[in-house]
């Protein structure tokens, strides 16, 4: 007996890798360019927001508590897109989530430094609903904004083939290293690309972003699994 599998273009590993570059890039713009705050890592601005608060300097603990609150909302809105329009037909609800944060973004890269808390807000809130859609590539749970989880999967994944020598355990490790891989390269993306367009750099990220949207319009892969019979 034979069964078919549907595999998305949204968990494609050429999706994520868009993704990845664009979360890279996004990180890298807001922490080299709008005040040294992350987009993507908001353990780094718990810790920043930490130490204003021990050092009593509230305005800067602000610049860290509101994108931390916007990431928050932005899993929520996330959420919410997925619950409301996952029925539709002719587009991805997840398409629809990278529109608004294509939008979001467009909109960021004409704010002015000294908007910076606004900016931050929008790009934190952008990347959450980022995370919050595309959790899976190749069928393996993964972030495309963020690096600590794929660098434990990668690793865990890479120790399970040394002690077993499977391929597909291998094929799982090079998935996460290559999205690790990406993401940095967006960061360095992002940072060379600031001193050229300065704030209209994000507007990068919405072209890759762009090109993610694009690609999910193509048809699912169906791919035919073989189950044995018992007799």
């Amino acid at each position: 007996m034979s069964f078919k599998h549907h595999k998305q273009m949204s968990e494609s590993f050429l999706t994520a890798a868009f993704l990845s570059v664009s979360g890279g890039l996004q990180d890298a713009y807001t922490y080299i360019f709008r005040g040294k705050v992350f987009a993507n890592a908001q353990t780094g601005n718990i810790v920043l927001l930490s130490q204003s608060i021990i050092d009593k300097d509230f305005v800067r603990a602000i610049h860290y508590l509101v994108p931390l609150l916007f990431f928050a909302l932005g899993i929520a809105i996330a959420e919410c897109i997925h619950v409301r329009f996952q029925r539709i037909q002719h587009i991805h609800w997840r398409q629809l989530v990278l529109v608004l944060e294509i939008l979001l973004l467009l909109v960021v890269g004409f704010l002015p430094t000294r908007l910076n808390l606004l900016a931050n807000a929008m790009v934190s809130f952008s990347c959450a609903m980022q995370v919050q859609s595309f959790r899976k590539v190749n069928g393996y749970s993964f972030a495309s904004t963020m690096c600590i989880g794929n660098i434990r999967s990668g690793t865990d994944a890479l120790c399970a083939f040394i002690r077993t020598r499977d391929k597909n355990t291998l094929r799982k490790s090079l998935c996460y290293w290559g999205i690790i891989l990406l993401f940095a390269i967006g960061a360095g993306i992002g940072g060379y690309g600031i001193t050229i367009f300065g704030m209209r750099t994000i507007w990068i990220s919405c072209m890759l972003l762009l090109i993610g949207f694009l690609m999910m319009f193509i048809k699912e892969e169906q791919t035919e699994h073989m189950e044995p019979i018992t007799l």
